[in-house]
């Protein structure tokens, strides 16, 4: 299995994996996936085996410490080409039948390696109570609820510090 970096080309894959995992009304439409990919220069990565995508990991470099709604939009801006800020996880996703196999972790650890590599201060993302726990054995902290109402839904605020300092 190899992680990469997301492109074009595997749109409808994520799309497919997008819809097997998430309600309608909390599934990045595909019209805002095709902006990701086309925008996002360093965040965006897919885990594939023989060719075949099983899960991925996104979002835009950001200025601010927690993700905001409008990551889930397709006028997103990628600060990527600036030092610092955070990467903003809109979505991680495995493939059903991939799942229980730490392909969720992995994707996660290559994100950071990325962070670290592109100096940027953290990763933050929202997430459901349920899932809490599941984020903060990854290294990321409950900082509260969110303000975030993508989706009509409650979210937590879970951010990984990058604790190099640059």
């Amino acid at each position: 299995m190899i992680i990469r970096k997301a492109r074009l080309a595997d749109l409808d894959r994520i799309q497919e994996i997008e819809l097997e995992n998430f309600s309608v009304e909390e599934a990045i439409p595909r019209t805002v996936f095709e902006a990701h990919l086309r925008e996002i220069k360093t965040s965006f990565l897919v885990a594939e085996k023989d060719g075949h995508i099983l899960g991925y990991i996104e979002g835009p470099v950001v200025p601010h410490r927690y993700l905001q709604d409008k990551s889930f939009t397709e006028e997103i801006e990628d600060h990527s080409q600036h030092s610092g800020g955070y990467i903003s996880i809109t979505c991680l996703s495995i493939a059903k039948e991939s799942q229980s196999l730490g392909l969720g972790q992995k994707l996660l650890t290559a994100l950071k390696k990325v962070a670290l590599e592109h100096e940027r201060q953290g990763i933050n993302l929202t997430c459901h109570d349920y899932l809490i726990n599941y984020y903060e054995k990854h290294g990321f902290i409950n900082e509260g609820k969110s303000e975030s109402k993508f989706a009509g839904e409650e979210w937590y605020n879970m951010v990984w510090q990058n604790e190099k300092k640059f």
